[in-house]
């Protein structure tokens, strides 16, 4: 029987390729999205992958989202924590609401995407939690404060949710991807995108599928004794 991923922010970017990846692998696939309800179907259509609809700031509807997937494919035995947004801005102009609204979705999100599953997890004796945190929660950037601070943070979350759910099968782990051939990446105008391509030493954008790669791995039996850990997947741009 196959093993039932949830991927937060799985229809788009990074979450995509993580998807479809797990998909490709064997496992049965949940991915959420937050608003885009056409370019979702899409996704479903083209990959086959199932897309649940909900906002992961909030508890209530994160319970209620992974109740129906349980119900849909099953018990969740690994869970991506994907789901990010950015609000930019230089510490002194940035305004309460981006500070709040980027720690609702990037830190608060986590919490409320693996607390629903963590108790069958423990029951069960087994899962594997992924966080996707970037390497600007490694090693900050000018004018995301809010958004360093949360990706920081999820490393926390993974650093002692590996200790709590080590002796029960569960492993926790990170990665931090440097800059990748996202939509999002790819929208900034091209002088800037050569500047950041400039501070990477491989010469290059990462790839969403090397992501993927590195995801597909940490949530296999041959990754079972790697806990606790971040992977840094930036073409070394950034070293811990």
């Amino acid at each position: 029987m196959a093993r039932t991923a949830l991927v937060t922010g799985g229809s788009r970017g990074i979450g995509a390729a993580i998807s479809k990846a797990l998909k490709e692998a064997g496992y049965d696939v949940a991915a959420t999205y937050a608003g885009n309800d056409e370019k979702a179907k899409a996704f479903t259509d083209e990959t086959g992958i199932k897309t649940y609809k909900w906002n992961v700031a909030d508890y209530d509807e994160s319970k209620s989202g992974i109740e129906q997937v349980e119900a849909d494919l099953g018990p969740i035995d690994i869970v991506i924590a994907n789901a990010g947004i950015t609000r930019d801005a230089p510490f002194h102009k940035m305004k309460p609401e981006q500070w709040k609204e980027v720690i609702d979705t990037n830190l608060t999100g986590v919490f409320n995407t693996i607390h629903p599953v963590w108790p069958g997890m423990r029951e069960r004796g087994f899962g594997r939690i992924v966080v996707i945190s970037s390497i600007n929660g490694q090693k900050g950037q000018f004018a995301q404060v809010n958004y360093a601070a949360t990706k920081a943070g999820d490393l926390g979350i993974v650093k002692s949710l590996a200790q709590e759910g080590a002796s029960k099968g569960i492993t926790a782990n990170a990665v931090c991807p440097g800059y990748i051939a996202t939509e999002m990446v790819m929208a900034v105008p091209e002088k800037v995108r050569e500047a950041i391509i400039g501070q990477i030493p491989t010469g290059r954008l990462g790839e969403p599928e090397e992501i993927a790669r590195c995801v597909t791995f940490l949530v296999s039996d041959d990754a079972a004794f790697i806990n606790g850990s971040t992977i840094s997947a930036n073409g070394g741009q950034f070293f811990v």
